[in-house]
């Protein structure tokens, strides 16, 4: 939390490179003759006594007058008023958003306005905003002189008392907020996860009918937002408030199906596989990269398809392979990177090799350990266990050996190549693969420790019938 410094002087602001920058603008932007406030999230934040990530100037200067204030800027949406201005603070260099006040007109793509007209009052421009703990200015000459920082906010949306009361609220007609930009639907929930605020109720109806609107944002748009959720620690009540509004069914069907898939109560005390997700959920921090907590949310995706009660006991079996399936679908559909879709597509493939973690040859368990990021396939894996059963020797096991081998035992160094095997006569094809994969086995298990070794293991592996 943050502490603020009060004296005579009034409110010190903290002290970051972004406060800084931002506190800066507004005040030269005020010095030649333009109202000018921190906006947004950053004072939601300040009054929350959060650290904010980043902090947003409003003014009534246009963005041609800004550039011309600030010769080290650049448009970024000179059509919507935003203009980001550079500075350099102790050797960094620091990029603040400055957005000149406007009104909106209509927004036919759930978007972007079509139009927007720039005003000077900063309660048109509050009135425009999302959300009513958004749509708060402050005020830095005031907060100067003032002992107490909310005296220096202006408020015409009413955020100060939804702030007191926790509540996210859209600002006027939630209908009408949430038709500008679709996108507003998720944020809301976002907010209130974070936060751990409630939703207003006529915002939340508006949520309920209007969840379908999300299957028109961009799959790009849709997938930043979730990861956001994911990603700022509060997953579980972020997925929890998106299936109360019906907004996961929208754009995650293949986890709204784990609902009420029962799992066997020896390994799954804790419930169906949606209790156990959301039990995984909970355990991601702040900051855990997008991939881990993709792979947790889906980890268990292909459960609802092959669910089967055995005369034994209840059974998933293939879940692993379909699950895969499933995550490389939602990763294709939410236009993941190539790089991250097959981490999390590994992330679900490799998450129930660890039961067999203590039994593999030692040349298999170095090769589990070359898993790229073994670290998050390590840390999905504890996370399994402790919202289910609790046990973790598998995961103590693992972890202990993967610590303690040193990098060039996991990758040890080839003994022979596929030029080796054409040097000693043989012609490239599929044999080689195999061939050499033995070798590479033996090697790590401490069979063969020479280039001559390896090539004589080689030349009998590619003599025998299928090679």
């Amino acid at each position: 939390m943050l502490a603020y410094a009060e004296g005579m002087a009034g409110v010190r602001l903290p002290e970051t490179r972004q406060a800084r920058a931002a506190t800066a603008i507004a005040r030269r932007l005020h010095a030649e003759g333009f109202a000018a406030l921190l906006a947004g999230g950053c004072v939601r934040d300040l009054l929350l006594g959060v650290a904010p990530q980043d902090y947003d100037v409003a003014t009534a200067a246009e963005p041609e007058r800004v550039m011309e204030i600030f010769p080290q800027s650049y448009g970024v949406g000179a059509h919507f008023g935003v203009v980001l201005v550079a500075d350099e603070i102790d050797g960094e260099r620091v990029v603040t958003e400055v957005a000149t006040f406007r009104s909106d007109g209509s927004y036919s793509d759930g978007r972007r306005p079509d139009e927007v007209r720039y005003t000077t009052s900063a309660a048109e421009d509050a009135a425009r905003r999302d959300f009513t703990i958004n749509g708060l200015f402050l005020d830095v000459e005031r907060a100067a002189e003032e002992r107490n920082l909310r005296a220096a906010v202006m408020d015409t949306v009413g955020g100060l008392a939804d702030l007191d009361a926790g509540l996210v609220r859209a600002i006027g007609d939630p209908a009408r907020r949430f038709a500008e930009d679709h996108l507003r639907l998720l944020r809301g929930v976002r907010f209130a996860a974070r936060l751990g605020f409630d939703l207003d109720a006529t915002t939340l109806a508006a949520m309920r009918a209007m969840a379908h609107m999300l299957g028109r944002v961009s799959r790009e748009r849709v997938r930043d937002e979730l990861t956001r959720m994911l990603t700022e620690g509060a997953a579980r009540p972020a997925l929890e408030r998106m299936d109360e509004t019906g907004m996961l069914a929208v754009v995650l069907p293949e986890v709204t199906a784990m609902h009420g898939v029962e799992q066997p109560a020896e390994f799954h005390p804790e419930g169906d596989v949606w209790e156990h997700t959301l039990r995984l959920l909970e355990q991601l921090e702040p900051g855990v990269s997008a991939t881990l907590a993709w792979g947790a949310l889906l980890h268990d995706a292909g459960k609802p398809a092959t669910f089967r009660r055995a005369p034994d006991r209840i059974r998933f079996d293939g879940h692993v392979e379909v699950g895969v399936r499933i995550a490389e679908e939602v990763a294709r559909r939410l236009r993941f990177s190539r790089e991250d879709a097959a981490q999390i597509a590994a992330l679900v493939a490799n998450h129930m090799r660890f039961g067999d973690v203590e039994r593999m040859k030692e040349s298999t368990l170095r090769r589990f350990f070359r898993l790229e990021r073994f670290a998050e396939h390590l840390a999905l894996h504890r996370m399994d266990c402790l919202a289910a059963h609790g046990r973790l020797e598998h995961w103590e096991y693992a972890r202990r050996r993967w610590e303690s081998m040193p990098a060039e035992v996991v990758r040890p160094r080839r003994l022979i190549t596929g030029r080796d095997l054409i040097a000693a006569g043989f012609a490239p094809g599929p044999q080689f693969r195999s061939a050499l994969d033995a070798v590479e086995d033996a090697q790590m298990e401490g069979a063969v420790a020479t280039h001559d070794a390896a090539l004589e293991l080689a030349r009998r592996r590619m003599s025998e019938p299928n090679g």
